[in-house]
């Protein structure tokens, strides 16, 4: 948090410390929108401030962030946010501006989401015995937005990554595909995250063609990859597999049934390639699993003996 509040203009700064000091490690997401009170977002609440936030603001916040040049963050624009140190992801809206009928950037900037990188380092060691069996299982994590989908992907690439002595797993060479700047977090090119020493990442790729790219130049073992789901997606997963990459990757929806209604995925749904899928719900906060799957959609969750 300090990292954010650092960036932040002064009086909203003190407005935010005055009023969530007690729970500052509780907070999700910090919206700013010109002429309308600060929007605090924690696990299970939000809270307006009632300070309205001014356009001169919004000028020094943005100013601050392309360290006063525009042109620092032209990319940036683009893809309609900005990572800053620690991870952190600060989306943005605004008017759009338009080239050749594509996204050039966006000027006049009214509103911004502050989304507090948070690692839970650990959560997903639980689930090892379901995923790993002499090798790791390709696994496709499903939920709605805000359920914790990335969060738990970012905890396998750390064990996977870093391996474990004490249940007789190596390290594997992961690659990391964040074409959002989430899994990693990558400052500068540095990912923030914590991870083992065999990780590669890269970072604000598309994640078809970033996927061929890291089996072309980096052949992982292990490719981790965030909501995939278009029809791109599926042909360089094809291609992975047929490389013989493990797969670790997430996607939006309820469940598994819901999954097999998507034209896109039904290719990789049909051959069986993902051997377990893990269902997760926002239930008192994100990141609560509800259901287990294998590849034919059976339930194995709490299956006796496994853990």
């Amino acid at each position: 948090m300090d990292t954010i509040l650092s960036i932040l203009p002064r009086e909203i700064e003190e407005k935010i410390i005055a009023v969530t000091k007690a729970n500052m490690g509780d907070i999700e997401e910090i919206r700013l929108r010109v002429n309308r009170p600060l929007e605090i977002l924690t696990s299970t609440k939000t809270v307006f401030i009632p300070y309205v936030v001014k356009v001169t603001e919004a000028e020094k916040l943005i100013a601050k962030l392309g360290n006063h040049s525009f042109y620092t963050l032209e990319e940036e624009l683009r893809r309609g946010y900005i990572t800053v140190e620690g991870g952190h992801r600060i989306g943005l809206a605004g008017k759009v501006v338009l080239e050749n009928g594509k996204v050039k950037g966006i000027r006049n900037i009214s509103s911004f989401n502050i989304r507090i990188a948070k690692e839970k380092i650990g959560i997903g060691e639980k689930w090892i015995p379901y995923l790993y069996d002499s090798e790791w299982k390709h696994t496709m994590i499903i939920g709605p937005p805000q359920t914790g989908k990335t969060t738990l992907l970012r905890d396998f690439a750390r064990i996977m990554s870093t391996g474990s002595k004490r249940r007789n797993i190596s390290a594997k060479k992961v690659g990391i595909v964040d074409e959002r700047s989430e899994i990693a977090g990558c400052f500068q090119g540095i990912p923030q995250m914590t991870f083992g020493n065999r990780i590669d990442v890269l970072d604000a790729c598309p994640k078809a063609e970033g996927m061929m790219m890291m089996i072309r130049s980096m052949s992982p073992d292990i490719l981790v990859v965030d909501e995939i789901g278009r029809k791109e997606d599926t042909e360089a997963i094809l291609e992975a597999v047929n490389a013989g990459i493990r797969l670790f990757m997430t996607t939006h929806g309820e469940n598994f049934a819901d999954l097999q209604n998507r034209p896109t995925l039904k290719p990789i749904l049909e051959k069986k390639i993902f051997q377990r899928f893990i269902e997760l719900k926002r239930i008192n906060g994100p990141g609560k699993v509800v259901s287990l799957k294998d590849e034919n959609g059976r339930e194995i969750y709490g299956k006796a003996g496994v853990i």
